[in-house]
């Protein structure tokens, strides 16, 4: 076969997850920014595509979260650590017994910070090169462009859920993006991952469901825009200026976005993924492995 069984992605899985939590770091610290970054390059991707035709149509969203799936597609394949997709990793070897608590945490702090900065990395780099923004021909004044638009109503939309809004929504997010690293896991070939990835990541993605290291991009790539130019951002989004200073800070992103999602990705991965697959397909192999040494 050309994939290997739900019962040997599940050993794999823990054997990765031990890796993980045990992995050296200065190479966890580098690899976690790349994932950052490569999120990012999907998200901004996404933000290019539905700032075109026809944004708010199926098939505008379908585009969406189609094109978004690059990101995870560089991380599994190029190679670096996500914070999301440990979750399903590391809870499933510390469950199993294979690497301990202490390195779940581990991992899952440093992968956490260096993803977000390697997210803000990205972030300032495409600020830089002024997508968002436009002058008028006539005028020369500063305007929003139709990529900056879309990441100002991207980020307006996540920064206006509620707390329980956005740790349901992240539930769902990380439950399918954890499938598509468990099915990527499975393939024994680059084209069977691609499409491994794809489909569950432009499930969540055209859902709108609740991605915290994806999120890093976009909330952020919305506060730059709002901040480099309020005046600008306050006629694209029809609020006052006052009002776009006031939602569009690193405070409200942290508060009322980044801990609730990243709480419900944890449940999403690392519960509904992660534990429930031990149960299903490790939990007595973990047993059995006790009950011999014990008897030894």
């Amino acid at each position: 076969m050309n994939f290997q069984t739900p019962a040997e992605i599940a050993v794999a899985v823990c054997n990765a997850g031990k890796t993980k939590a045990e992995m050296a770091f200065g190479k966890l610290f580098l690899l976690g920014i790349l994932a950052g970054v490569y999120i990012g390059f999907g998200a901004n991707l996404a933000t290019k595509i539905g700032s075109m035709d026809s944004p708010g149509t199926a098939g505008g969203q379908f585009l969406f979260g189609a094109v978004f799936s690059v990101g995870l597609m560089l991380v599994v394949i190029a190679g670096a650590e996500l914070f999301t997709g440990n979750n399903m990793f590391c809870m499933a070897s510390a469950i199993n017994g294979q690497s301990g608590w202490g390195g779940l945490a581990y991992n899952w702090i440093v992968v956490f910070i260096t993803n977000f900065i390697g997210s803000l990395l990205l972030v300032y780099i495409v600020y830089y090169g002024n997508y968002w923004g436009a002058h008028d021909a006539t005028t020369g004044a500063l305007a929003i462009s139709a990529h900056g638009g879309k990441a100002l109503a991207i980020a307006k939309g996540k920064l206006a859920l509620t707390w329980g809004q956005a740790f349901c929504r992240a539930i769902l997010c990380n439950w399918l993006v954890c499938l598509a690293v468990w099915m990527a896991f499975g393939a024994k070939d680059i084209v069977g991952k691609i499409f491994a990835i794809f489909f569950p990541i432009m499930a969540f993605v055209s859902s709108g469901f609740e991605h915290c290291v994806a999120n890093m991009f976009f909330v952020p790539m919305g506060i730059v825009v709002a901040n480099g130019a309020p005046e600008a951002a306050a006629t694209a989004l029809k609020m006052s200026p006052e009002t776009v200073l006031s939602l569009f800070n690193y405070g409200t992103f942290i508060t009322k976005n980044l801990i609730p999602v990243t709480l419900g990705n944890i449940v999403g991965g690392g519960i509904f993924v992660g534990a429930y697959y031990w149960l299903i397909y490790m939990k007595k192999t973990a047993a059995a492995k006790q009950d011999k040494s014990a008897s030894a």
